[in-house]
């Protein structure tokens, strides 16, 4: 079983930065495909970034030169540095973990999610 847990969400101003973390225990996640998904309120939950266990990146279009996902298997952690944000970037924020290397299968397992509130 795999635990994860999100941190580094809050309040940003537009134009500004985060980087999200997130640990994981229970288990090695360098075996995994590490991703971020996001909710925003009264939508669904949509891909946004993920990572291979060989490194290999795949950005939904939203997210494609703004943010960076990247990993530390040393750690057992993966960030997800986001540049230039806007009002629409707000939203809950999900680490997750899979066996599938891409967005089409949902990935075993979830974190709680973190909040990033951008403000206008």
């Amino acid at each position: 079983q795999v635990q994860l847990v999100e941190s580094g969400g809050g309040l940003v101003q537009a134009g500004g930065s985060l980087r999200l973390s997130c640990a994981g225990s229970g288990r090695a996640l360098n075996i995994y495909t590490m991703g971020w998904y996001r909710q925003a309120p009264g939508k669904q939950r949509e891909f946004g970034a993920l990572i291979t266990s060989r490194g290999s990146t795949n950005y939904a279009d939203s997210m494609k030169g703004r943010f960076t996902i990247s990993r530390d298997n040393a750690k057992n952690t993966v960030y997800l540095q986001m540049n230039s944000l806007k009002p629409e970037d707000t939203a809950v924020y999900y680490c997750s973990a899979g066996v599938s290397t891409t967005p089409l299968t949902p990935p075993n397992y979830w974190g709680q999610g973190t909040q990033v509130t951008v403000s206008s």
